[in-house]
């Protein structure tokens, strides 16, 4: 059984599996109820600056057996579009198992998409998103997806073939976007920056949103995957992507001069 291993336990979130519960359940707010959504866009840095955003989305989600997680790539190795082929993956909650059949189903749908473990080896950005749902649902099986090549035709590819994937199961997978917005710039410049992407998120539209970022100098880390989504979302006939929760490093830096930004949008 090939097993993908943690690479950052205990730096990004808890490395011990007793405190790791602990943070992602006091970063869950208790004050909201669950609901059915066809995907999301989550943050995936550290749970300090990250974590409650990503909390506010999780919290929200109705988890069904089944989650594709689209994700950039930050090291740049591997295949431009990349299928992890391990067995499970492993956090510190125990193992996520990897759904085998829906991986080959969508591989079948999108044939750039390539079974590659060097893109995902080192890759935080999904990782991150595990101790989440393992929380919210233990038995969660996973399809984990890389996207890191600059190409608008490709997140379409990608998109549309996840979109004929989740039409096709009787309990439809949840598509989770895993995406920072706008990097180490001032609170004000990055918090503009932002809203001009979160508008085209919100307009569902993916060629909007694709080209906003790259001609706005916008360094959304996970646009490739965000953009995929929207494709996904439109396809499968999306009324609307809410934001609904935002954030910057700066706030728990207490330094607004240099920020990331965070933005959760649940997408129904």
């Amino acid at each position: 059984m090939s097993i993908r291993l943690p690479a950052e336990a205990g730096r990004f979130y808890e490395g011990r599996r007793d405190r790791l519960e602990v943070e992602v359940r006091e970063l869950l707010p208790k004050n909201v109820r669950p609901e059915a959504a066809l995907g999301a866009i989550v943050p995936h840095a550290g749970y300090v600056y990250s974590g409650p955003v990503a909390g506010a989305v999780y919290a929200r989600l109705e988890i069904p057996p089944a989650v594709v997680i689209l994700c950039p790539n930050h090291t740049g190795r591997g295949a431009p579009a990349a299928i992890d082929p391990s067995d499970a993956w492993r956090t510190p909650l125990g193992d996520v198992a990897v759904d085998r059949r829906l991986g080959e189903r969508l591989r079948e749908l999108a044939p750039s998409l390539e079974e590659d473990a060097a893109a995902h080896v080192r890759e935080h950005s999904l990782e991150v998103q595990l101790p989440f749902l393992q929380v919210r649902r233990p038995d969660v099986r996973l399809v984990p997806v890389s996207i890191g090549a600059h190409d608008l035709d490709l997140c379409r590819e990608i998109g549309e073939a996840v979109s004929a994937l989740v039409g096709e199961e009787d309990e439809r997978p949840l598509i989770l976007a895993s995406s920072d917005m706008n990097h180490y710039e001032s609170r004000a410049v990055g918090g503009r920056k932002d809203e001009a992407a979160l508008a085209q998120i919100e307009a569902l539209d993916p060629e909007g949103l694709f080209t906003t970022v790259f001609s706005g100098r916008i360094s959304m880390c996970g646009v490739l995957p965000a953009t995929a989504l929207l494709f996904a979302a439109r396809k499968l006939g999306a009324k609307e992507a809410r934001v609904v929760a935002r954030r910057d490093s700066g706030h728990e830096t207490g330094d607004p001069s240099s920020v990331v930004g965070y933005a959760g949008v649940i997408i129904s």
